[in-house]
């Protein structure tokens, strides 16, 4: 009787973030529903619940690890002590799976957990770099030690990526050097050189000429199968607590009336610029949902600083939660705009619902996220300062006036090209069947 084959399995490497543990499991689910056997490894810290997701093994690995309070200080700083604390103990887990028996097809990494692919090489693995961040962030981040960084830029044509502005944004996010950022870009940009393939949570025609200048100066194939979210949901992801009841709050708005604000898991403000926020809410006559993440205050634990007054305010306005079930939230028909910190997660969720956005970023990929939205989709429009006038006027030109129309429209557009890249014959489609068909031919 002929032996029956067993699936092949992937190593996925998580790091433990929010906005890169939901695509990872988002991804393992979309590649577990083609057939492959899964096993999640990841640091301690956030670690995920196994019992949300039967479907796939679990393995802890240690990190010795205690992030800052804000972690938006130091993503540098975080990103090495994570990896340096993490790879002994990673070689450590993968070789337990080799000696058990364990005939591992691939290692899948997130790219923030760069050590992995050190680990896969000496242990003659094959190693695939995960991108949770937009595909061009591959030019814009990493320092190509074969190419001068001002050569390198001013060979890229292409309009979609002159829009970008990449010199501008290389030079906000070199402003203070250290020997730490290039330690991480180097050791960053060698792991995805390194390895076998790059998959990228995104769409073929969000980032065309990215996609395309990306595959020059990276000698691997790069498979587009976002949006991940859409491909394969998933449960049980999130870190905080999801207040549902906002849904209801939701249920009692116009449609397209409300502004729903978000920062994300990182990004932190000052306690001056969340009374700023709440005031210019307030004044701008739209009802809101504002989601403020418990300790993203610097200096209090959460809305404290907020007088009583303004508190009630606030309350015949609005609508302040702690953490909100956001992809729910912006297929929501009262929701008619998202104020977001631009992180590319959220981004691409607002996409694929047609909600134009008002951009804030607060640093790393947000930049090139927001300027992406204003400059080259135009599907958003950039709020300069965190000052109540000027969050009043913003908020009512994307919500109210003819320009935020004409944004609306777009977004719309997009939200159709979107749900095409999903169809049997669409692009993310067809890159993930071909990313299958990749990942087979290593067993």
């Amino acid at each position: 009787m002929e032996k029956e084959q067993k699936p092949c399995h992937l190593v996925l490497v998580m790091a433990p973030f929010q906005g890169h543990i939901t695509p990872a499991l988002q991804l393992a689910t979309a590649l577990h529903s083609k057939g492959f056997s899964i096993t999640i490894v990841h640091p301690e810290l956030n670690s995920p619940d196994p019992s949300n997701h039967p479907e796939f093994a679990f393995e802890s690995i240690p990190d010795k690890f205690t992030p800052p309070r804000h972690l938006d200080r130091d993503v540098v700083g975080l990103a090495l002590s994570l990896n340096k604390n993490c790879a002994a103990p990673l070689r450590q887990c993968i070789e337990q799976m080799v000696r058990s028996g364990d005939r591992i097809t691939a290692v899948l990494y997130d790219s923030f957990m760069f050590c992995a692919q050190t680990v896969v090489d000496e242990l003659r693995l094959t190693g695939i770099s995960i991108r949770t961040s937009s595909a061009t962030t591959l030019l814009l981040l990493p320092l190509f030690p074969q190419l001068e960084e001002k050569d390198f830029i001013s060979q890229i044509d292409a309009p979609e990526l002159q829009a970008l502005q990449l010199p501008r944004l290389r030079a906000l996010l070199s402003q203070y050097p250290t020997s730490a950022m290039t330690e991480m870009r180097v050791a960053f940009t060698n792991a995805v050189r390194s390895s076998s393939a790059i998959i990228a949570n995104s769409m073929a025609f969000l980032e065309q000429a990215a996609l395309s200048n990306v595959k020059q100066h990276f000698p691997v194939p790069i498979f587009a199968i976002g949006p991940l979210h859409k491909l394969a949901p998933t449960i049980g992801s999130s870190i905080l607590t999801e207040d549902d009841e906002c849904i209801a709050w939701l249920n009692k708005q116009a449609p397209k009336s409300v502004i729903y604000v978000s920062f994300g898991s990182i990004a932190s403000i000052g306690e001056h610029e969340l009374i700023e926020m709440a005031r210019g809410l307030v004044d701008c006559e739209q009802p809101f949902l504002w989601a403020v993440r418990p300790g993203m205050v610097r200096g209090s634990e959460w809305i404290e600083p907020l007088s009583d007054g303004l508190k009630e305010c606030v309350g015949e306005k609005g609508h302040i939660v702690k953490w909100t079930p956001q992809k729910e939230v912006l297929a929501h028909g009262a929701v008619g705009g998202f104020w977001s910190h631009c992180g590319w997660n959220s981004t691409v969720e607002s996409i694929c619902e047609g909600v134009p956005m008002l951009c804030k970023p607060f640093f790393g990929d947000q930049l090139l996220n927001s300027s992406y939205i204003c400059n080259v989709w135009k599907t958003g429009m950039e709020l300069q300062e965190l000052e109540r006038g000027n969050i009043e006027r913003t908020i009512k030109k994307l919500m109210v006036d003819i320009e935020g129309t004409e944004i609306k429209n777009r977004a719309m557009d997009l939200k159709e090209k979107a749900a095409d890249c999903l169809m049997e014959y669409g692009s993310s489609s067809c890159s993930l069947n071909e990313l299958t068909k990749q990942i087979s031919s290593f067993s």
